[in-house]
C-alpha cells in the first residue's frame, strides 16, 4: 500500500490532534505552569529554552527537574512525558504519563505512551477501547490498536472485522487491509495475506518497502519462491544492499524465508506507529511524527525502517548526537545498514564533524567497495567540503560502477564531478562533464543555468548560455538564483536596462543573498541610478560575503564600479543608451 495518495483522508482523521500537540512538542510552547504549588522557575524557562531550540534530552532534564518541584502540575507533566518521548526515554515517559492519565486530562502523548506500555506488557485488553470512543483522537490509530488488540487476545475474528470496519473509513481502506494482511501472516494464513496483498480479496493495494518486504516473505512461505524472486527484482533493481543479495540468494536456493515482519502483537502495534509515522512524514512537524517513530522503537528495537526515519526526523531537527545514537542501533546484517550509515556520516557532519563522517563512509567502502550509495555520499560529502580534486576522484569511482550506458539518473553525479573540476579550473573536463549531463537530462534546469552561467562568465557561446538560461527560468521562475543568472547575463551583454527587472525579482527571492544583491548594486549602477546601487552594495555587506567578494564591494562602494573596473583591466561599462 502507498501511503502517500491517502493522505488527504488521513491528515482529516489524524491532525484532529495535531494542533494542540504541536504547541505541547518538546519545541514547548505551553503556558507557565498554574501556581498551586512552588515551582523551579529557573529549571521551567531552561526547559522551554532547551524545548524551543528542539534539545530534547535537555528539555527532559529540566522539565524533570520542574516537576520535582512541583509534582502535581499537569502542564509540566505534560512537558515531561513530551521531552522524554522525543528523547527516546521511553520508561521515564510512562511513569510520567500515567500519573497524567490519572489526573483525567486529555492527552494524545500520554495515551501513546501508555498504548505502547500495555503492548509491551501483553496486556491486549487495556487496548480494547471501542474507536468511536476515540481514546487518541485519531481513528486511524485507535481502530488500528483495537483490532490489534483484539488480534492479542486471541480472538481472530473479532480482530479482522475491526480491520473491515476501519476499511469502510474514506481514505483508510488500504491501511486497514495491509494491516489485516500482515495480522493473517503473523497467525500463519499465508493464503488469506497473499489474497489481499495480490488484489484478489480486496482491491490492490501498493506497498513501500517494507510492505514489499513482507509481500516477498509470504509468497516465500507460500513455496513461491519464483514468484518472490520476480517481486524482488522488480521492487528492488540495482539495489546492492547485501540483505538484499543475500535474500535473493535464499529465495534462488529454494530456502524458505520465514515471515518476522510482524512476530507478535506487540510487533503489530509497533507497525501501526510506523504506519502513522510514514503518512505523517513530510506532512506534520518533525518533532509530532517522532512521538510515533520512537513508539515503533520502544515496542521493537530492531525495527530498520523507524530506526531510519527517526535518525532522518532527528538530523531534520537538527538533533545530530540523537540521530548518530539511533543509527549505531541498527545492525550490520540488517537491510539498510548501509543506508544507516550515510545517514550516521550525514549526522556526524551535522554536528561538524567532518573527519568522523568521512572514516564512517571510509570503513563501509572497505567493507562493501560496491555499495554506489555509500560511494556517491562520499564524494557529495567531499564537494561540500569543497575539497574539490579529493571529490571529483570519489565521483571517478561511483561512474565505475554505473551501468553502461549510464542510466538518465546519472546526470546528477556528472553534474557534480562538473563542478568539482570547474572548481579546480579544468574547464574542458567541467565543460565534457556539464554536457554529458544535459545528454542524461536535456532540461535540467540546475544544469542548465550552471553551464549557461560558467559561459557568460568566461565570455564563451554568450547566445548558447542565454538560451540556456531562459530555459532554465523558464521552469523554475521563482529560483532566484536562476533568474539572477538571467539578469546577469543581460547585463555582461551590456542590456542593463534589461536586467533591472529579472534582478530585482530575483533580489525579492534571495533578499539576503551577498552574490545576488551586489549584482543588483551593479545593475543599478550601470543604468545611473548610483544612490541605489550604493545601497544595495552596503546591503549586500550586511550578509556576510565571502572575503574576496567583500573586500571588491567595498572598493567599489569607494570609488564607483566604473573605477574597479578599470583598476581590474576589465571591460568598461557600455553608454546606457546605445546598450540595449
Amino acid at each position: 500500500m502507498q501511503f502517500r495518495p491517502v493522505i488527504a483522508a488521513t491528515m482529516l482523521v489524524l491532525w484532529a490532534q495535531a494542533p494542540a500537540l504541536h504547541a505541547q512538542t518538546p519545541a514547548v510552547q505551553a503556558e507557565p505552569p498554574a501556581v498551586e504549588e512552588p515551582i523551579d522557575s529557573g529549571a521551567y524557562l531552561a526547559a522551554r529554552v532547551a524545548g524551543t531550540d528542539n534539545n530534547f534530552r535537555e528539555a527532559a532534564h529540566w522539565f524533570t527537574r520542574a516537576l520535582l518541584a512541583a509534582p502535581n502540575d499537569m502542564s509540566l507533566m505534560e512537558g515531561t512525558v513530551l521531552a522524554q518521548v522525543a528523547a527516546g526515554n521511553f520508561e521515564a515517559a510512562i511513569a510520567v504519563a500515567t500519573r497524567l492519565k490519572a489526573t483525567g486530562l486529555k492527552s494524545p502523548t500520554a495515551e501513546v505512551v501508555l498504548i505502547s506500555d500495555e503492548a509491551k506488557r501483553g496486556d491486549f485488553d487495556a487496548l480494547q477501547v471501542k474507536p468511536e470512543l476515540g481514546r487518541t483522537g485519531a481513528s486511524l490509530l485507535d481502530g488500528l490498536m483495537y483490532a490489534w488488540g483484539q488480534f492479542g487476545k486471541g480472538q481472530m475474528a473479532d480482530a479482522l472485522a475491526a480491520f473491515d470496519t476501519l476499511g469502510k473509513i474514506e481514505g483508510l481502506n488500504g491501511f486497514a487491509m495491509f494491516h489485516k494482511a500482515l495480522a493473517l501472516a503473523s497467525a500463519g494464513d499465508f493464503e488469506g495475506a497473499e489474497a489481499i496483498m495480490a488484489g484478489v480479496a480486496a482491491p490492490a493495494i501498493e506497498v513501500m518497502r517494507r510492505g514489499t518486504m513482507a509481500h516477498i516473505q509470504i509468497l516465500s512461505q507460500l513455496e513461491r519462491n519464483p514468484d518472490a524472486i520476480a517481486l524482488l527484482d522488480k521492487a528492488f533493481a540495482g539495489d546492492t544492499d547485501p540483505a538484499i543479495t543475500g535474500l535473493r540468494a535464499r529465495l534462488v536456493a529454494g530456502e524458505p524465508v520465514p515471515f518476522d515482519i510482524v512476530r507478535t502483537p506487540a510487533d503489530g502495534v509497533a507497525e501501526v506507529f510506523f504506519t502513522l509515522a510514514l503518512a505523517l512524514n513530510g506532512e506534520a512537524d518533525d518533532a509530532f511524527t517522532l512521538q510515533y517513530t520512537r513508539a515503533a522503537l520502544f515496542l521493537r528495537p530492531d525495527h530498520p525502517e523507524a530506526i531510519l526515519l527517526t535518525g532522518t526526523l532527528l538530523e531534520n531537527l537538527k538533533q545530530y548526537d540523537l540521530a548518530t545514537e539511533i543509527y549505531t542501533t541498527l545492525a550490520p546484517s540488517e537491510g539498510g545498514f548501509f543506508a544507516a550509515e550515510i545517514g550516521r556520516a550525514r549526522a556526524l557532519l551535522g554536528a561538524d564533524k567532518l573527519d568522523d563522517a568521512l572514516a564512517v563512509l571510509n570503513a563501509q567502502i572497505r567493507a562493501n567497495p560496491n555499495q554506489t550509495p555509500v560511494r556517491l555520499a562520499l564524494a557529495d560529502m567531499l564537494r561540500g567540503a569543497e575539497r574539490w580534486e579529493e571529490a571529483s576522484a570519489a565521483y571517478d569511482e561511483v561512474l565505475k560502477l554505473a551501468p553502461q550506458p549510464a542510466p538518465s539518473g546519472y546526470w546528477s553525479v556528472y553534474y557534480s564531478r562538473a563542478i568539482a573540476f570547474e572548481r579546480q579550473k579544468l574547464w574542458d573536463r567541467a565543460e565534457t562533464d556539464f554536457r554529458k549531463a544535459l545528454e542524461l537530462a536535456p532540461d535540467q534546469p540546475q544544469v542548465l543555468n550552471y553551464l549557461g552561467y560558467s559561459y557568460l562568465e568566461r565570455g564563451e557561446n554568450y547566445d548558447e548560455a542565454l538560451s540556456m538560461i531562459e530555459r532554465a527560468v523558464a521552469q523554475r521562475p521563482e529560483s532566484g538564483y536562476i533568474v539572477d543568472s538571467l539578469a546577469w547575463g543581460y547585463f555582461l551583454a551590456g542590456r542593463y536596462t534589461d536586467a533591472v527587472l529579472p534582478m530585482e525579482k530575483a533580489s525579492l527571492l534571495e533578499p539576503v543573498d551577498a552574490t545576488v544583491t551586489d549584482h543588483l548594486g551593479d545593475v543599478y549602477w550601470a543604468v545611473g541610478r548610483k544612490l541605489e546601487a550604493n545601497f544595495q552594495w552596503r546591503r549586500a555587506l550586511s550578509f556576510d560575503p565571502k572575503e574576496d567578494l567583500a573586500t571588491r564591494i567595498r572598493r567599489k562602494l569607494e570609488i564607483g564600479l566604473d573605477a574597479v573596473l578599470a583598476e581590474e583591466g576589465a571591460k568598461p561599462l557600455a553608454d546606457v543608451k546605445n546598450g540595449n
